[in-house]
């Protein structure tokens, strides 16, 4: 049996500073273009239409691959770094996406919308930097549409040390690294998320786990 570490918070201001989100957008764009982010999951979900929110986009590339393979899609994104916004819109331009995305500055636990908006939300990778995830599922809560999916993806800490070592000596550029084990070392358990979204309206959520991560889901 695996030993738990208990968690060693990472950070509660996202990712700061030109070094590191010029990094970070590398890894993400390493990652997109071997196929290795989210996107198809969360529309296997069923999320595929309408607006919908991204929390903790980071350099955007998870929700703009989503309104590639959609169609009649808008986006807006709630990012806590506003040097991330700034790579974010960037590639937004790239995509030729400006029209249908917007990234705007705020926190999990303070989502900067409206009751009832969006007909989704999803995030991924963001999860273990919330300072209070309990506060951040009644904020998902609150902004979805009755009937909305939300769909929520990240690391576990508890996933098997060799498979750790090979996420390390995988991750490019090498300068993320250290970042990726920090993530880790952050990230929550299956159980521990289970009995946070227990004492919120999100309780009836889908938990599952596989070789690295955990997956949240399902319908307002």
């Amino acid at each position: 049996m695996i030993k738990i570490k208990p968690r060693i918070i990472e950070t509660d201001e996202g990712i700061q500073g030109d070094f590191n989100v010029t990094i970070y957008d590398k890894m993400q764009r390493h990652l997109r273009d071997k196929g290795w982010i989210e996107t198809n999951r969360i529309i296997a979900f069923g999320i595929n239409s309408g607006l919908a929110l991204e929390i903790g986009p980071g350099p955007g590339y998870l929700g703009l691959e989503w309104l590639k393979k959609t169609t009649n899609t808008n986006l807006k994104c709630v990012e806590i770094s506003p040097d991330m916004i700034k790579i974010a819109e960037k590639n937004a331009k790239e995509y030729h996406f400006t029209d249908r995305v917007e990234y705007k500055e705020g926190k999990a636990e303070v989502i900067p919308f409206s009751d009832n908006m969006f007909d989704a939300v999803f995030t991924n990778g963001s999860l273990h930097e919330w300072p209070d995830p309990m506060k951040a599922f009644n904020e998902i809560h609150r902004v979805l549409k009755r009937g909305g999916k939300f769909f929520i993806s990240d690391l576990r800490r508890d996933m098997n040390p060799f498979m750790a070592f090979f996420l390390k000596i995988n991750a490019k550029p090498k300068g993320i690294r250290p970042g990726l084990i920090s993530s880790i070392n952050a990230a929550y358990t299956k159980e521990e998320i289970v009995v946070t979204l227990s004492k919120t309206p999100l309780k009836d959520a889908i938990v599952s786990k596989d070789m690295i991560g955990i997956e949240i889901k399902g319908i307002k």
